[in-house]
């Protein structure tokens, strides 16, 4: 298994940025594809950003696609979501994950595995 922390949400102005850690222990944690979903108050699980298990592929929701980065440093079993420019719609519990994806009927799916407690963003407007 994997165990997953993450942390650096808060409380932030529309505009403004804010970077997404999330600490791993448990199994190696560069053999697992790695991401972020959101889920709002009252609303289904969103997905947000994915990396691959060296680093590359990336993928992002069009709903943050231009305004957020995701990355991983294996050496520090971390990812990390940096989103700018957040807006109300932003708010949500944000967790990590260990994703897999494929693509299927013209779309990617993403498969999530293990994931954290996760850490709440809210954006003031």
């Amino acid at each position: 298994q994997v165990q997953l922390v993450e942390s650096g949400g808060g409380l932030v102005q529309a505009g403004g940025s804010l970077r997404l850690s999330c600490a791993a222990s448990g199994r190696t944690f560069s053999g697992y594809g790695m991401g972020w979903f959101r889920q709002a108050p009252g609303k289904g699980r969103e997905f947000v950003a994915a990396i691959g298990d060296g680093g590359d592929g990336t993928h992002y929701a069009d709903s943050v696609k231009g305004r957020c980065t995701i990355s991983r440093d294996n050496a520090k079993n971390t990812v990390y979501l940096q989103i700018n420019r957040l807006k109300p719609e932003d708010t949500a519990d944000y967790y990590c994950a260990t994703v897999t994806w494929r693509y299927y009927g013209g779309s990617w799916i993403y498969d999530y595995h293990y994931w954290g407690q996760g850490t709440q963003v809210t954006v003031s407007s």
